[in-house]
């Protein structure tokens, strides 16, 4: 008796052990890594393209229509197993050059300008009829090559009445 008692008390201490560690928040980071000294060591008027580039490495991305503007991401997140992600920590590091190439300002944001977005719905809107799946695939079955009318149902091709 007192053996089956044990075994229920280690198989009960295994399982809120096993549920317990699911609970544990897990730690993510994502993008660039800064370290504040490297950083701090741009300075405006003074760096180009080439020092910035030697000093902090590749961008995480650049500006869409010019070279005017590097951007350096970092992200540190927080969250349970099987759920999203939360940003707890960013820092996006932006740094803006002038027409010859040289920094011209050094920006820091922080996670206040992280923005949630929620969807408008699962369904893309779209212009024209609204067919199902089965109807756009096995739509025009029987429709091709049928008719005697080379022109198609409608004539068309100029060769209307005489």
């Amino acid at each position: 008796m007192r053996l089956i008692s044990t075994r229920v008390a280690f198989v009960a201490a295994m399982g809120a052990l096993a549920m317990t560690g699911g609970c544990t928040p897990l730690r993510g980071h994502q993008g660039y890594v800064i370290d504040a000294d490297l950083v701090n060591s741009v300075q405006p008027g003074v760096d180009n393209r080439q020092t910035v580039a030697k000093v902090l490495g590749k961008p995480t991305f650049t500006s869409q229509f010019n070279e005017g503007e590097w951007f350096y991401v970092s992200r540190d997140t927080r969250y349970f197993a099987y759920n999203l992600p939360k940003p707890k920590v960013q820092t996006v590091l932006r740094i803006r050059f002038d027409d010859k190439g040289v920094v011209s300002k050094v920006d820091r944001t922080g996670v206040d300008q992280v923005a949630s977005i929620t969807p408008y719905s699962k369904i893309t809107p779209t212009l024209g009829r609204k067919r199902s799946f089965f109807r756009d695939v096995f739509g025009n079955i029987g429709a091709v090559g049928a008719g005697a009318n080379p022109q198609g149902p409608g004539g068309g091709g100029g060769g209307g009445r005489p």
